[in-house]
């Protein structure tokens, strides 16, 4: 069974940084496309952040570009988030997923999710 554990996250004040990761447990996680979605109270899940398999190419949504940067260490079967420069409204709980397709870096659908972590900025 795929699991996807996530750490870090945690509460900070806004221009802070936090990193957050997502290793995988299976070795396949090196043909996978990732993801980062996050989702606020009373919203809904929205993307973040995707890498493709190899990490050539990356997508973020126009509210964190600039501001997070997603990679993955294929040797670690792990995907990273760092975000910089949080705003109160990054204030979410934030899941990663992995996509069996792994060629965009903004999958179509993806098949497994982690536990989700939660991520608070203060102003």
């Amino acid at each position: 069974q795929v699991q996807l554990v996530q750490s870090g996250g945690g509460l900070v004040q806004a221009g802070d940084s936090l990193r957050l990761s997502c290793a995988a447990s299976e070795r396949t996680f090196n043909s996978w496309a990732m993801g980062w979605y996050r989702q606020a109270p009373g919203k809904e899940r929205e993307f973040a952040a995707g890498i493709n398999w190899s990490g050539s190419s990356t997508s973020y949504a126009d509210s964190v570009k600039g501001r997070f940067t997603i990679s993955r260490d294929n040797a670690k079967n792990t995907v990273y988030l760092q975000m910089n420069n949080l705003k109160p409204e990054d204030t979410a709980v934030y899941f990663c997923a992995a996509s069996r397709i792994g060629s965009r870096s903004r999958a179509l659908d993806y098949n497994y999710w982690g536990q989700g972590t939660q991520v608070t900025v203060s102003s």
